[in-house]
């Protein structure tokens, strides 16, 4: 091969990877730390409570960490504020009461919070 057709091979190939990568960062549901960010905007105590609780099942973004229905993105679209005060004071299936680890204070600042979600 001479030079010219090497440089136009290493030219495609480079143009091919830079197109892939471009191509690579915008399909996605965009960007996770501002999607998380958004997700524990709140009053700083009740998201303090939040992040002190309800993380390690319900995740950073709300996203759930143990199966659909911990995803709270959205929970305000399918729960009540009374509804979400009961879930967490009683607890449902796989998730425990707070009842006892938690004030009513905090319960209601946390119910209010997620039922603004939606």
């Amino acid at each position: 091969m001479n030079r010219k057709c090497n440089f136009s091979i290493v030219m495609t190939c480079l143009f091919s990877v830079t197109l892939l990568f471009s191509l690579a960062a915008c399909g996605g549901k965009g960007n996770s730390a501002t999607d998380k960010s958004n997700a524990l905007d709140g009053p700083e105590e009740v998201i303090s409570v939040y992040k002190a609780n309800c993380v390690s099942c319900h995740g950073t973004g709300l996203q759930g960490r143990v199966g659909p229905a911990t995803n709270l993105q959205k929970v305000g679209e399918r729960m009540s504020a009374s509804d979400i005060t009961k879930q967490i004071e009683q607890g449902e299936g796989s998730m425990p009461a707070f009842k006892e680890r938690l004030t009513a204070e905090e319960i209601a600042g946390l119910s209010d919070w997620l039922a603004s979600k939606k």
